[in-house]
């Protein structure tokens, strides 16, 4: 199991061009390898600024109808109400690159909590195969709390280590989450988290540098098996660590 590379950026904007620099550049890389660019969105205010880079300054750079999108979790809300992941990333991406209805991978949250992690279990394995690991990069978010996807501290999702989705009841928030469990994130060949803001920041110190808590802090539990783990984070969220000197980029 290989260390996380971890790189800060002064603010949120450069973090957001290197995040977008980065999908581009797996994108380049699986696209060769294998001919497709395999890849699960995150929801949150973090990743939606790389979106729009993507749909704009790099709309060029990639050949979109060589990319499947894939998502690590959803909110059971509708498709086109407001707080759905999916809504988000078509929004600030999706609906402005040329690619297909067959390559959007959603979540169907119109089916009940256990059956739309089933079926999204099927549309992986009928999509990607049965074989890992199948999704070349998984983003990754991280709550102020230590979550990540919709892995929340103390719920029933951190133990399962036998299905790839499962519903997840988030007491806290009173809703279920359809999610990836921790063990098929760990199977992708990249994961990557973006964090930003200073409410991260102690949550993300107890993450990287504190005991191994995964039921408090579940962001520990991603550890890809044969991939490869990048955090990709502001200065205000990285402001705690005491590895940080050296670890600002321009």
């Amino acid at each position: 199991m290989k260390q996380p590379a971890i790189q800060v950026y002064r603010d949120r904007h450069l973090l957001a061009e290197a995040a977008a620099n980065h999908f581009v550049d797996q994108a380049h890389k699986n696209i060769s390898r294998h001919g497709r660019f395999n890849v699960a969105l995150s929801g949150g205010s973090t990743p939606s600024e790389m979106h729009q880079l993507l749909a704009t300054k790099y709309a060029d750079s990639v050949d979109w109808n060589r990319v499947d999108f894939f998502w690590g979790d959803e909110r059971y809300v509708p498709q086109d109400h407001p707080e759905s992941n999916y809504f988000m990333a078509k929004n600030t991406l999706l609906d402005h690159i040329d690619i297909e209805p067959s390559q959007l991978h959603g979540i169907a949250v119109d089916l009940a909590p256990d059956e739309a992690a089933k079926a999204y279990t099927r549309t992986l394995r009928d999509s990607l195969g049965d074989a890992g690991p199948s999704l070349d990069l998984v983003f990754l978010g991280m709550g102020d709390d230590g979550h990540t996807a919709s892995l929340f501290p103390g719920t029933r999702a951190l133990k399962d280590t036998q299905n790839w989705v499962v519903a997840n009841l988030v007491e806290k928030l009173d809703t279920w989450r359809i999610t990836l469990t921790a063990p098929y994130i760990n199977q992708a060949r990249q994961v990557t988290f973006l964090v930003a803001g200073e409410n991260k920041a102690i949550a993300l110190r107890k993450v990287l540098e504190g005991p191994c808590q995964p039921e408090r802090y579940p962001s520990q539990l991603i550890k890809p098996m044969n991939g490869q783990l990048l955090w990709l984070i502001d200065l205000a969220a990285a402001g705690q660590l005491q590895i940080l000197e050296g670890l600002i980029l321009e």
